[in-house]
This record gives structure tokens, C-alpha cells and sequence, in this order.
């Protein structure tokens, strides 16, 4: 079969033959792909700069995807770490990481979709006690995810969205999915009476975020949840120890490990179902997978999809 193959953190991906998968496990079925998604995740995981990479290569990168099983299903599946991606023909899952997808859905959109909506989705869902009529204020609005964010934290019935984001074009383009408010970092003192963060950013961004908002809080006894979901500035954020004495701020983390596959697949379905009906809004482009090596490094406002 012909996949997208990476062989050290520094080269791109090439497409080549690659051999078969081989179900490896009992329970393991070999699927079809249809469409895959390329996210920061994937890249991550690809270069070695995320928690979770192995190391190992060859690698075929895809974390995952829309497949078709060998009975006509077609499943929305996460990968658990493996050297065979969903960047190929065809691979090997495990169906208890999956879910069966409703009739009538666009697999491109499907792959487009649910990873970046997943995150804000499962922290949202699993991490927090999240009540309708809460504040929310999303950090890194203008990404994939944070677009999907702003959507997914009025659909559970915030009651603010506030976005923030550097990209002036794209903040204006935010009011249309939702966003009450959308303000550049500088204005985070606009955002200081939110019950809960979402943030993509993290790094010194992050940090300089907090003292502004917590010392203009109308109340600091009021409880702030700070959800660190990306780090696109910089694994690394200065907190000053003063941001944590000095007010009810609870810095927590969403993602895998702090959240079990289990929780994950569990909020799939909804998901899903989300996506068909059309509640969210979606930029995909579809590209075929032969054409990888010119678009991993692709700028793009759509999110990449790849089809074999």
C-alpha cells in the first residue's frame, strides 16, 4: 500500500510504498482510511517536541481519522501510540477507540473536525463542572481549536464568550460564531471577571495574561478555572507566585492523560452528531495524501485533510 512515511524528527514525510498492517492483537481489525486530519498533534508527535512521542521510525504519522471496517462501517477513530498512522491506505485500530459515525456524514469534515473541537469539548465536559451562565474567555481564538472553542462554549450555554488572539482579521471574523467580545492580548483586563479560561497559548503570553486579569478582578474570592490546553508560545510560562496566594485561580491541564481514552471516546458520539447537524462551523480543504510532503509545512487557515 502507499503511505506517508517519516524516518527521523528532522525529515518531512514521504510518500511511499509501505508494507501492509498486520493485525497485530485480538480485537485489532485492519480498516480502510478515508480521511485524516493534520494537527499540531500529528506534527508534534512527528518531530519529537510532544509528551507523547516514542521516537521510534519509520513512522507513519495520523493520530486519527475517518476509516471504513471490513463490514461497511465508517468509524471516527483515535490511534493509542503506534508507528502506523492514518496518513495510509490502510491500518490497524483498535474498534474499542473508535466510534460508528451516523449515516450521512462528510468524512473530510468529520476528520476536520474532531480533534481540534475535541479539546475545548472534553475539558469543558470532563475536567471542570462547567455550568451554563459561566464566563468564558478563550486565549489563541484565531487557531482551529480556539475557533472551535468559542462555538462549543456557547453551545454548552456560556453565557460570555470573550476571544482573544493576535491576528486582527481573524478576531473580527469571531462575533459571527459566537464571540461577545473579542480583544488582543494587551486588553486581557477587559476578559478579568471570566469563570474560566481556555487557553491554546501558554508560555509568557499566558503568564503576563494573569496579573492584569486577577488584580482586576471586581472579586478575587471568585473562583477562576485556568484550562492549559496548547502551548503554541512556549511549554514553558512564568507564573508569578503572587497569581496563586493572591486569588481563587486553579491552573489545571486537559489532554491525554489527564483525561482517559475512555472519557475521550465516551463524548465522541456527541461530537459527532454535532458536527453533522452542521453546529459548528468547519474549515477543511482536502488534499490528497500523494501531496503530504508539500503540505505538512503548508500556512493555512483551513485545517488539512488529507485522503488517500
Amino acid at each position: 500500500m502507499r503511505a506517508a512515511v517519516i524516518t527521523a524528527y528532522d525529515a518531512p514525510p514521504v510518500y511511499r510504498e509501505h508494507p501492509e498492517p498486520v493485525e497485530a492483537g485480538e480485537g485489532q481489525m485492519i480498516v480502510e482510511v478515508l480521511a485524516a486530519g493534520l494537527h499540531h498533534l500529528t506534527r508534534a508527535k512527528a518531530n519529537g517536541s510532544h509528551y507523547s512521542s516514542t521516537g521510534e521510525f519509520p513512522l507513519v504519522p495520523g493520530v486519527d481519522g475517518v476509516v471504513r471496517d471490513a463490514s461497511g462501517k465508517l468509524r471516527y477513530v483515535v490511534l493509542d501510540d503506534t508507528n502506523l498512522g492514518t496518513f495510509a491506505e490502510r491500518t490497524v485500530i483498535d474498534p474499542r477507540r473508535s466510534v460508528v459515525l451516523p449515516d450521512g456524514v462528510d468524512p473530510v469534515e468529520i476528520a476536520a473536525a474532531m480533534n481540534p473541537a475535541m479539546s475545548s469539548w472534553v475539558a469543558l465536559r470532563r475536567r471542570i463542572e462547567f455550568k451554563e451562565g459561566q464566563r468564558v474567555l478563550v486565549l489563541g481564538a484565531t487557531g482551529n481549536a480556539g475557533r472551535m472553542a468559542v462555538q462549543i462554549a456557547k453551545r454548552f450555554g456560556a453565557a460570555q464568550v470573550i476571544a482573544a488572539g493576535r491576528n486582527a482579521t481573524r478576531l473580527k471574523e469571531l462575533p459571527a460564531l459566537g464571540a461577545d467580545e473579542v480583544i488582543t492580548f494587551d486588553q486581557v483586563g477587559r476578559a478579568a471577571d471570566v469563570d474560566v479560561v481556555i487557553d491554546y497559548v501558554w508560555g509568557e503570553p499566558s503568564a503576563q495574561a494573569m496579573i492584569p486579569m486577577l488584580t482586576a478582578r471586581a472579586d478575587r474570592g471568585a473562583p477562576l478555572t485556568w484550562i492549559q490546553i496548547g502551548s503554541v508560545a512556549g511549554a514553558l510560562a512564568p507564573i508569578p507566585s503572587s497569581a496563586l496566594r493572591a486569588s481563587q485561580l486553579q491552573i489545571i491541564g486537559s489532554g491525554i492523560g489527564s483525561v482517559s481514552p475512555r472519557e475521550f471516546i465516551a463524548e465522541l458520539p456527541a461530537l459527532a452528531s454535532a458536527v453533522r447537524e452542521g453546529a459548528l462551523h468547519i474549515r477543511a480543504r482536502r488534499v490528497p495524501l500523494a501531496e503530504i510532503s508539500q503540505a505538512w509545512t503548508a500556512e493555512t487557515d483551513d485545517r488539512i485533510v488529507f485522503v488517500p
